[in-house]
């Protein structure tokens, strides 16, 4: 029994995820085939001018929009935000500051902190194990 490696390859929603971008305004071609992983690749190390168009405008998936935000996607649902977001939508969202936007940036600094204090607890309680050994 041989074995054959062929091609890796992923769904186009895959790809998206991983190139950042919203499936639903990337090009039909692309939304109707399967990528590659040199393909992908090729895509991440030189984008197309569909790809650099939408990375920059959007729109944006959530985990984008959350990003640019400073909230987690829990936090856009929340607020009400359930489609994808051009960079215009976002910049007009950050001008308004309404009220759920400044309460979940608030949520996920305090996330924030907590993360970075218990990392700290858990490298002073391994750097205490070490010097007792």
């Amino acid at each position: 029994m041989t074995s054959h490696h062929g091609t890796q390859t992923m769904k186009p929603a895959t790809a998206a995820k991983k190139l950042g971008v919203y499936l639903e305004a990337t090009p039909a071609e692309f939304r109707e085939g399967v990528v590659s992983r040199d393909e992908l690749n090729a895509l991440q190390a030189d984008p197309p001018e569909w790809l650099r168009e939408l990375r920059s405008h959007g729109p944006h998936p959530r985990p984008v929009v959350a990003a640019k935000l400073g909230v987690s996607i829990s936090g856009l649902a929340r607020g009400g935000v359930t489609e994808a977001l051009t960079t215009e939508q976002i910049e007009a969202l950050k001008q308004e500051s309404p009220e759920w936007l400044q309460r979940e940036r608030a949520t996920q600094a305090e996330v924030r902190k907590e993360a970075v204090r218990l990392k700290e607890r858990r490298a002073a309680k391994e750097a205490g194990a070490e010097g007792r050994s």
